[in-house]
């Protein structure tokens, strides 16, 4: 019989580089919020992925970006320490020439973790869109991302190099393969049933911030965070209540926020609300207000209150 392998899988790399987007498609579920905007992971997110080969925990972890406030640090120190938990290390890039300050820093926190680490070159979908341009029109998608990996192969010496598209689904399965190839022999850490250790709570939350995302844009979305008040089964119906605070910084936020009439504010929850009711499989009696916390992301005691552990 064949021993069954297990550990933990974290996924780094600078914002927007599609590292839930990847996580969601490894685990074959949507766990972590997706959006085109940086710095949109922040807390440490943990799920798991069980078959006949054995049991991955991933762990998805905050962009690493140069911090602005105290939600900021706390978002770019989660990301380094957990490093130190894993097995096996993906680094996440996006399929471009462009080497920066963030990913210097990396290369070098993951030389002294001194972990097996797989580059992971995401977003190769796009490489065929921009290939052949006026000056270099034979120029191949292929040839680009041979340039791509070897400037990354100058920063660090990497176990396996797999060039993906985790939007389409290429090649995920075979970083699967390379990530079992990579962990110990062990025992399972958790039910084969399990995809995720965040409560139903924590990850509403997280569906209603991404429409806060994706509905808004610019600077306010970024000063924005989700309190769920209440989340309760009716016992008469197959309903569940759950009142949501969504929190900002101003007060002009809190207009953008309701918009003209309710009519952003209604938009955030009525696709929330989608969301939600597939994820617990029953309908949802959302009710969303908005509050403001004047620098919230700078208080210790509110970034405490959200989950962001900034004592540790």
């Amino acid at each position: 019989m064949e021993e069954k392998k297990s550990g933990f899988a974290v996924l780094i790399g600078r914002p927007n580089t599609g590292k839930s987007t990847l996580m969601n498609r490894l685990i074959g579920q949507k766990i972590a919020i997706m959006s085109d905007k940086p710095q949109t992971t922040r807390k440490r997110i943990r799920t798991v992925y069980t078959d006949e080969r054995g049991q991955v925990v991933f762990l998805d972890t905050p962009g690493i970006h140069k911090p602005k406030n105290k939600l900021g640090t706390y978002m770019v120190e989660s990301a380094l320490r957990t490093v130190n938990d894993a097995d096996i290390i993906i680094w996440i890039v996006e399929a471009s020439e462009y080497i920066g300050e963030r990913d210097i820093q990396i290369s070098q926190l993951l030389k002294a973790a001194k972990k097996p680490v797989i580059l992971a070159v995401n977003k190769i979908d796009l490489l065929n869109k921009n290939s052949g341009n006026k000056n270099n029109s034979a120029e191949t998608a292929g040839e680009k991302l041979i340039r791509i990996i070897d400037k990354y192969n100058g920063l660090f010496e990497f176990a396996e190099i797999v060039p993906l598209s985790a939007l389409k689904s290429d090649n995920v399965e075979k970083l699967m393969e390379l990530i079992f190839k990579y962990l110990p022999v062990g025992p399972m850490y958790y039910d084969e049933d399990t995809v995720t250790d965040q409560s139903v709570r924590q990850i509403a939350a997280e569906i209603i911030r991404e429409k806060v995302l994706k509905v808004l844009s610019d600077e306010v979305p970024h000063g924005t965070a989700v309190d769920i008040i209440l989340m309760k089964d009716r016992k008469s119906k197959d309903l569940i209540d759950i009142d949501a605070e969504i929190v900002c910084e101003k007060e002009s936020h809190k207009l953008i926020i309701i918009g003209k009439g309710g009519r952003i504010i209604k938009k955030i929850g009525m696709l929330a609300r989608a969301d939600i009711e597939d994820m617990c499989e029953k309908q949802v009696n959302l009710k969303l207000r908005v509050k403001v916390r004047k620098n919230w992301r700078d208080s210790d005691i509110q970034l405490k209150s959200f989950g962001y552990d900034v004592f540790e």
